[in-house]
């Protein structure tokens, strides 16, 4: 509508919007509105992407061979590579030229450089067998290369998946590789028949051999047979010997471990003795220390009773009587009178006690 659009990249995309010849927004996965009248858009791809190529090459040795393989690269400043290619995109996204191929071709041209001096400068066998060499020489070549550095993307690998002589030398190779595959058979063939031969002489010899020395072992065998019951008679006499020498050996072991035994258990009951001699030893110390701090503590307890109860030793029962918190109860003041009345019975002339009258203070 009055030529203003939309378009939306993703984030794997690269974006220059022009407007007015002018940079108005770049950046990765962008997303905007534009006057399309005054606007040019400029879309690169920024993830890495394959190229693949198949070339003819001549050897050393005049022979054609073909190299298939790819190229794998990514952008490494996309706004350099909008300056040499065109990535203009219209409304819709769609690049309006096809420069993105260009790209392509000119990495496979570079590519096919560096392998032409490398293939004229080695035979056919020889390059058929090269297909890392021809990687490394690619991939060396594409990073030194002036036009892809002025077209500001990086070579990342390169993969080599076929080289291939022309049909008829492939044909004349087979057959010469059958050729020497054979002769090579024949060969083993005439060798494995050879070496049986020379093993089944040998096997005989061997067993010839083996005859003469099973003849002299015997004849040494019949010789050295008296000298062998000599030295058997000698070996029991010898074993005997040992016998008899680890039976004694074993029983004065047996002794010296009893006598071990004892003199550990007395040295044991001694340790004994004398531990239940400091254990008992140190229980009477503690009795005595417990005896002292008893008496001690008794001591100190008569001392304090003393010098509480020694200002009312020498004082008048009735003060004391009177200084008990108890005195004012009835029946212990009347209790009171009746002992002084007794102790001054001889003052008294005449008392009468009635029994309501001993009620009456029982009551009270």
């Amino acid at each position: 509508m009055f030529g203003i659009k939309y378009i939306k990249f993703d984030s794997m995309t690269y974006v220059v919007h022009y407007k007015k010849g002018k940079i108005n927004n770049e950046g990765r996965g962008l997303s905007f509105y534009y006057y399309a009248p005054s606007s040019s858009i400029v879309a690169i791809p920024l993830g890495s992407d394959d190229v693949q190529f198949i070339f003819n090459e001549s050897t050393a040795d005049f022979q054609t061979i073909s190299i298939q393989g790819a190229i794998t690269y990514k952008i490494e400043n996309p706004k350099q590579l909008a300056e040499l290619l065109d990535f203009t995109v219209d409304y819709h996204g769609h690049y309006k030229k096809s420069d993105y191929d260009k790209l392509g071709q000119r990495l496979i041209n570079e590519a096919q450089t560096s392998t032409t001096a490398f293939i004229q400068g080695i035979e056919l066998k020889h390059a058929l067998r090269s297909a890392k060499k021809i990687e490394e020489n690619i991939i060396s070549g594409l990073k030194k290369s002036r036009a892809v550095q002025l077209l500001g993307i990086e070579p990342v690998g390169v993969n080599i998946i076929a080289v291939k002589p022309d049909p008829k030398t492939e044909k004349a190779l087979e057959a010469a590789t059958r050729e020497a595959l054979q002769k090579e058979a024949d060969l083993a063939t005439y060798e494995r028949r050879n070496f049986g031969v020379e093993q089944e002489r040998m096997i005989k010899e061997t067993e010839l051999n083996t005859e003469i020395a099973i003849e002299e072992k015997k004849k040494q065998i019949v010789e050295k047979q008296g000298q062998t019951d000599m030295l058997k008679q000698d070996n029991i006499r010898r074993l005997n010997e040992s016998k008899l020498d680890a039976e004694m050996s074993i029983e004065k072991r047996k002794m010296e471990n009893k006598l071990a035994v004892e003199e550990n258990e007395r040295l044991l009951r001694e340790l004994k003795i004398s531990t239940d001699i400091k254990i008992e030893t140190q229980r009477t110390t503690l009795t005595n220390l417990e005896v002292a701090n008893q008496k001690s503590r008794a001591d100190a307890k008569a001392y304090e009773i003393d010098a509480v109860l020694k200002p009312y030793k020498d004082m008048d029962w009735k003060i004391l009587q009177a200084m008990n918190h108890n005195s004012s109860n009835a029946q212990q003041n009347i209790a009171l009178a009746f002992r002084e009345m007794a102790e001054n019975t001889q003052k008294i002339g005449t008392l009468n006690i009635t029994p309501d009258f001993l009620q009456s203070l029982k009551n009270d």
